[in-house]
């Protein structure tokens, strides 16, 4: 089966059930029950378990297609975490739970932030190099704070032992980075189109703005920021699942980065408008920079791709050859 033919049947949900207006709903409390009841009625939650447990066993690269949707979209539940939580506990041979899953890497102090934590029941929670699946409400989820944030302070003291298992070689958090860089590339590809569409609208002068000279750099250098975090997070998906840890390096340090100028550029051609609660932008632009600093920033990843690079004994080229493009 053609990857065309998976995609266009996902979008279509995903057209239907996570409208905008879907989307502030569930971010103003409301409940995303009916939401999940039809992301899971399709089957695409098993994407990536594998065939022999009853799931699709679908590539990663696929996975990133499915997941820049999600972004597109703005979806108000992890449902490209449960993707990949279900995949891990399938191998491991362990029950898969219904309902939304959160990832976590649990901190120092064990508080952390998880992504969709305040919509999920169950996080996947790494801590020393084990897996452990907890219930959502056993880390005392508290809001960020921040307007329509579906992300929650959890903080465990101890976790469960009886049934965790072994975290993959690279962790759970290269597994979070690539998801975030193409849900990233989503939402930036959907925000150039906005912001085009927008300037070819709005007269000034006279004219539409987007013939405005300065203008139309900014929305170029907005392009191709987009096309590099789609390049970048599909980089990181290319190879086997779990990725390797200087493909999701390098797919969110890249994502990360452009993220932030995406968000800028779109408010500045917007301008206020752009930031008024009734205006789709700041739908995804608040996400892009809750992507951006979720699962290690673009500063925490290049550090870590920087200490791969000079402990390999081969040159950057090759070095890069080999991690990105595995034969």
């Amino acid at each position: 089966m053609d990857a065309a033919d998976l995609i266009e049947p996902f979008v279509r949900m995903l057209d239907t059930i996570a409208a905008p207006a879907a989307v502030r709903a569930v971010e103003r409390g409301g409940s995303a029950d009916a939401m999940w009841a039809e992301v899971a009625a399709s089957g695409f939650l098993d994407a990536l378990v594998g065939e022999d447990a009853g799931g699709a066993g679908l590539p990663l690269a696929v996975a990133n297609a499915l997941w820049q949707e999600l972004g597109r979209r703005a979806v108000p539940l992890p449902v490209g975490e449960t993707m990949i939580a279900r995949a891990l506990l399938a191998a491991a041979g362990r029950p898969i739970p219904d309902g939304p899953v959160a990832l976590a890497v649990a901190g120092q102090d064990r508080r952390t932030v998880v992504p969709f934590g305040r919509v999920a029941h169950h996080v996947l929670v790494e801590s020393e190099g084990r897996l452990h699946l907890v219930a959502a409400a056993s880390g005392d989820p508290e809001a960020t704070g921040v307007t329509g944030d579906l992300s929650a302070v959890m903080r465990w003291d101890a976790l469960p032992g009886a049934d965790a298992f072994a975290a993959p070689e690279t962790g759970l958090r290269a597994l979070a980075a690539v998801l975030r860089a193409a849900l990233i590339a989503g939402a930036a590809d959907r925000l150039v189109e906005m912001t085009a569409a927008y300037a070819n609208e709005r007269i000034q002068f006279g004219k539409p703005i987007g013939r405005q000279q300065a203008l139309q750099q900014t929305m170029a250098v907005m392009a191709e920021d987009a096309v590099a975090a789609r390049i970048a997070s599909q980089l990181g998906c290319g190879g086997a699942f779990p990725p390797s840890l200087a493909a999701a390096a390098t797919a969110k340090s890249v994502a990360g980065k452009a993220a932030a100028r995406i968000a800028a550029s779109a408010h500045a051609v917007h301008g206020a408008i752009g930031i008024s609660e009734e205006h789709d932008l700041q739908l995804f632009t608040r996400r892009l920079h809750a992507w951006r600093l979720a699962d290690g920033s673009e500063s925490y990843w290049n550090r870590r791709l920087g200490r791969l690079r000079l402990a390999s004994d081969t040159g950057s080229v090759d070095f890069a050859r080999a991690e990105l493009f595995p034969a």
